[in-house]
């Protein structure tokens, strides 16, 4: 496992394999610097006994300057260059995420839920960026450190250096305990962080619910509950910050006195001078950050390593609905409008049994057909079923005699327009909502389509017109409105197979069969129209009868209501309750 972990690491790292380089090139320089910095200190205090000119003092010092900020500026730039990459990397797999995830089925985001993704992008990705950057960075420069510097100390006088970093595996030891804690209470505190966003952007979503309710002093308390649990959250992680740094302030100090008490003894001795014994506490002290810094690099390095098999696992995963290697061409002309369903059985994945059984019907071009059944009976499926939002077995549906399995899945959604009952509008003005399925259409095209959904009389009621930004999920509309103006979007793309989910529910009968009449207007259109009023079924071409997956019935309003069976039932039951309503 840790093999195939360091071979994703250098697989993510490869396209930046030179910037890497120039970086790790970098941090040599700065080790190389800086080790040499304390023998020229140990040099101008050793030559001070002996009368160092002032020219030459000032010299030296100088040389140190410069050192020491060319160090500076070469830590700065492999600073740079390594944590560039994390961010090159972290920006890349942000991109991919997004990518893969508009690649796959409507149906997969259901099952792995969006809070899950939203992880994998954002948690996981910032993890790896640290893997990529930080850590690859503290351990290189941790590496460094000790083979350049350690050989220098034991230069100067080996028992000192054995006995001034003795103490060094405790503070990693305390690192590593400490890191694994603070980890997780810096998750725990994130978790809490978002829990609490959630419930804001929740009660700002839902406000007039919690005013018409009254629940304004639930809410008030649910905020306070989750608000103190992340300042708990954030206390637990600051006290152990503080609890940790002073520890290895300790352990460096008494690292440091242990090696002032030794070292006296050696310049009495005449075996060290004073000169080695500064070069020796610069050294330690230089040791002490990248030894502290080590267990948290550790940390990170596991850490970033499984959130990149996270990443990975997401990455790797197939869409189940792709377009075939070789499409077949898209059925420009002759009949691109008609369909044809042969024994359609469609499942959906981990389903005990078919949402859709041995269905077959045909459509043809400037039909208006309209499917109606009691709940859960497949309607809503077949709609999917067209524009493959579900799979489609091969040989068993077909649009302008072509196999929808064989077609490019976006030349295939070209030719049906789907609106579903909960049309989803996005936080911007009401023309781009509606010209969403082509952004260049020009604002003639976007009036027309309003027109035809019958919105055009409610935008010239609004304030800005058609630049009237609607809110999240179009709440500043009313549910007729977002409805047609989600027909108003399917209908501006002018597709020759129109699909409309129960699509026209929140939308009165005059209305809709205004928008229906204007609809079969546009001459060779077909209309597959899913709808539980089934007095605007009546007024279709024909209607086909959906029951526990199967078609049972297809025909005319009159046919159906005048033999047994699922329809007329179903017609009974509404006139029933309409009356029902009228007294």
């Amino acid at each position: 496992m840790a093999a195939l972990r360091f071979g994703l690491i250098q697989r993510y790292l490869w396209p930046y394999r030179r910037q890497v380089g120039y970086g790790m090139a970098a941090l040599v320089v700065v080790n190389l610097l800086s080790v040499s910095i304390p023998l020229l200190v140990r040099g101008v205090i050793n030559d001070l006994p002996g009368g160092l000119a002032q020219s030459d003092l000032l010299g030296k010092a100088a040389l140190i300057v410069v050192l020491a900020t060319a160090m500076a500026s070469m830590r700065l730039l492999s600073r740079t260059l390594v944590f560039g990459v994390g961010r090159q990397v972290e920006a890349n797999l942000k991109q991919q995420i997004f990518d893969h995830m508009l690649r796959q089925e409507p149906g997969w985001i259901q099952s792995i839920g969006s809070g899950e993704v939203i992880s994998r992008a954002t948690s996981d990705v910032e993890n790896v960026r640290r893997l990529m950057g930080f850590a690859v960075l503290s351990l290189t420069n941790t590496a460094l450190a000790y083979a350049l510097t350690l050989p220098a100390m034991l230069g100067i006088n080996g028992w000192l250096t054995v006995a001034a970093l003795g103490l060094y595996p405790l503070m990693l030891m305390t690192v590593r305990l400490f890191g694994g804690r603070m980890m997780g209470q810096q998750r725990r505190q994130q978790e809490s962080l978002a829990q609490l966003s959630d419930l804001i952007q929740e009660d700002l979503s839902g406000i007039s619910a919690i005013k018409i309710y009254g629940q304004e002093k639930t809410e008030r308390q649910a905020f306070a509950e989750r608000n103190r649990s992340y300042r708990n959250d954030a206390l637990n992680l600051a006290r152990t910050r503080s609890t940790l740094f002073p520890l290895l302030e300790g352990i460096s100090s008494v690292s440091l006195v242990l090696l002032l008490a030794l070292g006296s003894g050696e310049l009495e001795s005449g075996r060290l001078s004073i000169g080695d014994l500064v070069a020796l506490i610069l050294y330690v002290e230089r040791l002490v950050f990248p030894t502290a810094l080590l267990g948290f690099t550790l940390n990170t390095f596991q850490t970033g390593q499984v959130s990149l098999e996270r990443v990975e696992d997401l990455l790797s995963r197939e869409p189940q609905i792709q377009s075939p290697p070789h499409p077949a061409p898209s059925p420009s002309g002759g009949r691109p409008g008609s369909v044809v369903a042969s024994h359609l059985s469609v499942r959906y994945g981990g389903a005990n049994r078919e949402a859709l059984r041995d269905v077959s019907f045909r459509l043809e071009p400037g039909e208006l057909v309209a499917v109606v059944g009691p709940v859960g009976c497949g309607k809503t499926t077949l709609a999917r079923a067209l524009g493959r939002m579900v799979e489609v077995p091969p040989g068993q549906l077909s649009i302008g005699g072509c196999d929808v399995t064989e077609l490019d899945l976006e030349e295939l959604r070209q030719l049906v327009a789907l609106v579903p009952q909960e049309g989803y509008l996005f936080t911007a003005s009401l023309a781009d909502n509606l010209r969403y399925g082509d952004p260049e259409a020009g604002q003639g095209r976007v009036e027309t389509a309003a027109g035809q959904a019958r919105l055009a009389g409610d935008i010239k009621g609004f304030p800005e017109g058609y630049a009237t930004l609607v809110g999240e999920r179009g709440i500043t509309l009313s549910g007729g409105q977002r409805q047609r103006a989600a027909l108003g979007r399917a209908l501006l793309v002018e597709a020759p197979i129109l699909v409309l989910d129960d699509a026209l529910a929140s939308v009165d009968n005059n209305t809709a069969a205004e928008i229906l009449r204007s609809i079969r207007e546009q001459q060779g259109r077909t209309i597959l129209m899913i709808s539980h009023q089934l007095s605007a079924a009546a007024a279709c071409d024909r209607i086909l009868v959906l029951e526990d997956g199967q078609l049972v019935a297809e025909g005319h309003h009159d046919q159906l209501v005048n033999q047994p069976g699922t329809y007329r039932r179903l017609w009974e039951r509404q006139q029933a309750e309409q009356q029902l309503e009228a007294v």
